[in-house]
């Protein structure tokens, strides 16, 4: 695995989990109108902005390739379709768990390998969150 591969895979998890996080904060906020819940997922963004701080921000944004992304224009069915709001969140909290793995893992083979610690304990939080907010509690 060439370095450059996995900043790579870094620079798009971490945006795939800035751009769930932001989804399941709207849902929060707009939706169901729950300040608290809008203040845990703000929290979580800005606890990402940290882990790409101690990653490299440049050299996250000089890994940045869309252009071979072989999967930048495709949609697969079943992402177009949401049909319900609670739907829609429970498909950002998985998004944003799974981008939280990813970043964990590949996090170690970089210098700031201790970023995969941080991640850890923000894919977990999700975990906690998702169960709270998406179990009984529903609407938020």
């Amino acid at each position: 695995m060439h370095e450059h591969s996995a900043y790579r895979i870094l620079d798009a998890n971490c945006n795939r989990l800035r751009e769930a996080l932001r989804v399941i904060e709207e849902y929060f906020r707009f939706l169901v109108s729950n300040e608290n819940a809008s203040i845990e997922l703000k929290q979580l963004r800005h606890a990402l902005v940290e882990i790409e701080r101690k990653i490299g921000q440049v050299s996250l944004l000089e890994h940045r390739d869309t252009v071979t992304d072989c999967f930048a224009d495709d949609n697969r069915p079943e992402e177009m379709i949401r049909p319900t709001p609670l739907d829609l969140l429970r498909a950002n909290f998985k998004r944003a768990q799974e981008a939280a793995r990813v970043v964990e893992e590949f996090a170690k083979l970089t210098p700031a390998s201790e970023t995969s610690g941080d991640a850890k304990r923000m894919r977990f939080e999700l975990y906690r969150l998702e169960q709270h907010y998406c179990g009984n509690n529903a609407d938020g």
